[in-house]
């Protein structure tokens, strides 16, 4: 017996969210039944676009996040249920999953929570062509779906197929950055790999080595660690500094738990912030136009090293559609990149006459091996090649167990009336920390700007309970302490009723 469900009412009974960014919940919520609903909703409507029917295959991965192989098996059994065919790529980074299905023409999915806690987990979508976006999403949310007769009362599934055929798709991923950069890209380096518990670990273990340079691994960890690539913990700064301090390295390299945000830590042990990494990358890379989110950092703008940039709202899928307009535009050479550090990289490019492929979905691999390379060839360290850009700082924090409400209600707050109205009471809160407001930004959330040239760029996190806080300043100090400060102020602010 079937039971016919609308995708949207099962969002509202089970509390799993579900976005541009794919779904997110509980552990606890994300139940066999819920997960196999939200793929066979995708795959409808993949085959509503001529991208999916019987005997198609579809590629699945997962982070190591204890529930993730659960979550990959219900997913499987909802492919099986559409006909589909399973191609099982095991724990391999988001990156390497996408570059599979597109490279295969296929539609590819993958099991992650990314960076938060390990009692939530996610399921992220991608087409045959690209990641999943605006117009697709609604779609998908739009769907009814017939849930089979597979679950017992507590949504999880009674039978659990074997294991399907397991596909290799890490080794193209590799070979796709040592095809472009070469066997001696970093040879005479010796790297440290922050593995902790990221699903890429060994895969930048085995990138290092395949492109001559010295890997040292470091942290590893059997237990899930929630390394954020925008709020670097303090444990993770300290152990950078004194990796670096006793090992000798030129770089630390990490990523968060499903390999697509990356983290790089200079030859001092500090990490690198991923908006400017992501300058750094597309200047080795050659790009002429950048798409980029309104939180990351101006110096992109202020360098004069790009033919265009154009800001967008937070989250790839809008870095996606504006890098489709830039190539629209006839634009040479494109890329994306977000204040995590995830790169996407829209057309191809050639480096020293190797060709590397477009591959449109965050990744951490390329803004890394990008970076550490033209550093070796420039001959100077990663702390030089920082200071050649505009002096601008970026931080980023964060207030957990933030209701995503309590945000919402913030904002609505202090952008009510006009504009004169909102500076005036802008001013009011944060004038002892900043001075006078004089403009904001709402392109996502809310972001302040000052007549002195800080920022505060307040903004409710789309998949977890937290309120993100991004600061801008002419100094890394001052950035660090005005992000403290203001989220300080936030916390302690009530909204007036």
């Amino acid at each position: 017996m079937t039971q016919n469900i609308p995708i949207a009412a099962l969002m509202t009974q089970s509390g799993v969210a579900f976005g541009t960014s794919g779904a997110r919940g509980l552990v606890s919520a994300m139940t066999d039944r819920v997960c196999f609903a939200y793929t066979t909703a995708f795959l409808q409507h993949l085959a509503v676009i001529g991208q999916f029917a019987p005997g198609t295959a579809v590629a699945i991965a997962g982070d190591l996040r204890p529930s993730s192989p659960r979550i990959m098996a219900a997913c499987a059994a909802a492919v099986r249920h559409m006909g589909g065919e399973v191609n099982h790529c095991g724990f391999v980074p988001s990156p390497a999953v996408a570059a599979h299905g597109f490279a295969n023409g296929i539609p590819s999915l993958m099991v992650t929570g990314s960076h938060i806690p390990d009692d939530r987990n996610g399921i992220k979508f991608n087409r045959i062509d690209g990641e999943v976006l605006k117009p697709d999403e609604m779609a998908i949310r739009a769907q009814s779906v017939d849930l089979p007769d597979l679950f017992d009362d507590a949504g999880m599934v009674k039978e659990v197929a074997p294991d399907e055929t397991v596909v290799d798709a890490a080794t193209p991923y590799i070979a796709r950055y040592v095809d472009a950069f070469g066997a001696d890209a970093l040879s005479g380096m010796t790297l440290g790999v922050y593995e902790h518990s990221a699903v890429g670990r060994d895969i930048l273990v085995a990138l290092v080595e395949a492109l001559g340079g010295t890997a040292m691994s470091l942290g590893r960890s059997d237990r899930f660690i929630p390394v954020d690539t925008e709020a670097v913990r303090p444990e993770d700064q300290a152990l950078a500094r004194q990796w670096a301090a006793e090992l000798g390295l030129d770089a630390i390299l990490s990523t968060d738990g499903d390999s697509d945000r990356p983290l790089l830590a200079d030859e001092n042990g500090l990490w690198m912030r991923g908006d400017v990494l992501g300058i750094l990358s597309a200047r080795a890379l050659g790009i002429a136009a950048i798409a980029t989110p309104v939180s990351c950092n101006s110096a992109v703008e202020l360098s004069g090293l790009f033919a265009a940039v154009r800001r967008t709202r937070i989250g790839s899928p809008f870095v996606i559609e504006v890098m489709n307009g830039l190539i629209a535009e006839g634009q040479a050479s494109v890329c994306g990149y977000e204040a995590n550090g995830g790169f996407l990289l829209a057309t191809p490019v050639v480096l020293d006459g190797r060709a590397l492929g477009a591959l449109p979905t965050r990744d951490a691999v390329l803004p890394i091996l990008s970076v550490l390379v033209d550093a070796k060839r420039r001959g100077v360290t990663l702390s030089v090649l920082q200071a050649q850009l505009p002096e601008r700082y970026t931080f980023s924090e964060r207030l957990q167990a933030y209701p995503a409400a309590q945000s919402q209600a913030l904002i609505a707050h202090l952008e009510q009336g006009e504009e004169v109205e909102i500076l005036k009471r802008l001013t009011t809160m944060f004038g002892a920390l900043a001075g006078a407001a004089d403009g904001i930004d709402r392109t996502d959330g809310l972001r302040i700007h000052f007549a002195g040239g800080d920022i505060i760029h307040l903004r409710p996190s789309g998949n977890a309970p937290e309120l993100r806080c991004y600061t801008e300043c002419d100094s890394a100090e001052r950035a660090a302490v005005l992000n403290a400060q203001a989220l300080a102020l936030v916390r302690d602010y009530s909204v007036p009723a």
